[in-house]
């Protein structure tokens, strides 16, 4: 392997949202999770809805929202017409 082009493998700390806290060894310095295998539903057996609002209806109120200007741009073509 050729010097000095790799970078520094050192002592790295993970840290999840729910707080747990892991030591081990990375190129990184820090590492942050948003969920790992203390709060992960797979691993602790229980369920936990991360998303209350439903990805169907952040979907839905986006482009519903989205599409109102043109609803009104089309009212008002046709009472010009």
């Amino acid at each position: 392997m050729k010097a000095e082009i790799h970078p520094k493998y050192e002592e790295t700390t993970i840290s999840c949202a729910c707080g747990a806290v892991y030591t081990t060894r990375s190129t990184k310095m820090q590492i942050r999770l948003g969920i790992c295998a203390a709060c992960h539903p797979f691993y602790t057996g229980t369920q936990k809805f991360v998303d209350t609002a439903g990805r169907v209806e952040k979907f839905r109120r986006r482009f519903t929202d989205a599409s109102a200007p043109s609803k009104a741009v089309k009212a008002k073509a046709k009472t010009r017409a």
